[in-house]
Parts: structure tokens; sequence; C-alpha cells
């Protein structure tokens, strides 16, 4: 895992080294829960850094590093696991005022299990044990968004995951994200 890491964040290096790519930093809350369950929705947090590399006038591929809480509870029971998702966007941006971008994202993204817990009343366990949820995750990222100027960006995007955190269950993971960031 610290390999994969390492060589993700020296491959952003190079390209950002190489292109007129710009590098962004985000903060924002999250809102998880796991489709076909009768857990409640749980709110979160997700914070990284972003990349986006200009590919025409109004087309861009974006990437990054998001650190996500997500989960979901239902009354004592909560699950807290914690992801690192790596999305790759393709964007379209059209200008809608002078200095003021609509964006709109959509893409896969892959997420993987940092840690979490899972907690019923005062007993807690690890989320992702060794009888717990599988640590990958793959899915389809979309959003929309506002750049403002040359730094300002807030963005509204949600996920979709495609493979079930469980042994021979249909769950998947579902999130919402509302992010404000800043544009170096």
């Amino acid at each position: 895992m610290k390999k994969v890491l390492c060589t993700l964040v020296l491959a952003m290096v190079a390209v950002i080294g190489f292109s007129q790519a710009r590098i962004d930093v985000r903060v924002g809350m999250s809102i998880t829960n796991l489709t076909k369950s009768e857990m409640d929705a749980k709110v979160g947090y997700t914070l990284g850094v972003g990349i986006d590399l200009p590919v025409a006038t109004s087309f861009s591929v974006q990437s990054g590093l998001m650190f996500t809480g997500k989960g979901a509870k239902k009354g004592d029971l909560k699950a807290t696991p914690c992801y690192l998702d790596i999305p790759i966007l393709a964007a379209y941006k059209m200008p809608i005022a002078d200095d003021v971008n609509f964006v709109v994202n959509a893409g896969p993204y892959i997420g993987i299990g940092l840690g979490g817990k899972v907690k019923y009343d005062d007993l807690k366990s690890d989320y992702f044990g060794d009888d717990g949820a599988k640590r990958f995750d793959l899915g389809l990222q979309y959003g929309v968004g506002a750049e403002f100027g040359d730094h300002i960006l807030l963005n509204l995007s949600g996920q979709y995951g495609f493979i079930s955190p469980f042994e021979d269950s249909d769950e998947k993971n579902l999130g919402f994200f509302l992010t404000v960031g800043y544009r170096f």
C-alpha cells in the first residue's frame, strides 16, 4: 500500500512538473450510506489535494487524493470507515459570467480503505478486520461545481460504488460531498 501511494504521489509530481496542471486543496462534508441497506446516512468529512490538467480550452482531466470518512448508522450501530479516494474525472467547463465557470465532471474512482471502526453500544471492532469489509472500492464519481476567478472552488459531487464491501451482499457505498477549495 505504501508503494502504491508513493507511486501515485510521484506520478502527480511528474505530471505537474511537465505540464500546465494546477494543484488545489479541498475540504468539505460528506453524507454517506450503503445502498440496499436499512442503515441511515452518516455525516462525515472529506479533505485532500487535487490536480486539474487542461486538455483544451473548456476540457480538463481532474484527479486527486481525497481522505474521506464514509459509513452508515442505525440506532446504536455505527460504521465509520475511512477511505483514500482517487478519482479520475473528465471535466467540462462553461463560462457563465466574468471569471466564473460552471463545471460538470464524471469518471471512475478507486477507494482504498485505510481504517475505521464498527461500534455497537460499548463494543468496538475494526471495520476492515479479518472478518470485516474489503479494503478496495471502485465506482462512478460525478459532480457539478463552480470556479470563481482562478482560485476559489465550490463542488457538489456524488459517488456510487460498483463493488460491495461485504461478502455475499449487494450493499454498495453511496456518498454525496460538498466541498470548497483553493487552487494554486
